[in-house]
């Protein structure tokens, strides 16, 4: 994947929407916090200036991280993804060998991950362990409880 950040068009906007309200409202908001403390007096004890500061560097550096991702990115076009294999963007369907228990992801960057959506990481072990994988594949990961092996079962878009 090289230094790029490969996402949707959603992905990316949803990315740039949150930039621009880290920007426009969160940025502000803390610099006027900071204002308010400082404006309380003695700044060697005052909690509320240390706590103002610490979000506003904690602020910052999400904003630069946003900034890179987005700067970085690279739109993928949905419509030149071969399913034959397991890439990102690919929906799989995999089966636990183990349990039958029958599991669909959709592989996306890192930002874009959602596992309540269905929406894995290609950085997890589980989609580093199917990327380049065929339907009828199996596939062993090892995952935080030990090594379990996987069939993938359908690969779609």
């Amino acid at each position: 994947m090289g230094n790029y950040s490969y996402l949707t068009k959603e992905g990316l906007d949803k990315l740039k929407a949150d930039l621009d309200k880290l920007t426009r409202i969160e940025r502000p908001k803390i610099s006027s916090q900071i204002a308010e403390a400082r404006d309380k007096g003695d700044l060697s004890e005052n909690a509320e200036y240390d706590a103002a500061k610490e979000a506003q560097g904690l602020l910052e550096l999400k904003i630069a991280k946003l900034q890179d991702v987005i700067a970085r990115a690279r739109i993928i076009d949905e419509s030149k993804i071969d399913n034959s294999s397991v890439q990102i963007l690919t929906k799989v369907k995999i089966k636990n060998t183990k349990t039958d228990a029958i599991l669909q992801y959709i592989l996306v960057a890192e930002s874009e991950a959602d596992l309540k959506a269905g929406k894995l990481s290609v950085e997890t072990p589980i989609a580093k362990g199917l990327l380049g994988k065929k339907v009828g594949d199996k596939a062993k990961i090892q995952v935080p409880n030990g090594l379990i092996e996987f069939e993938i079962i359908d690969i779609s878009i």
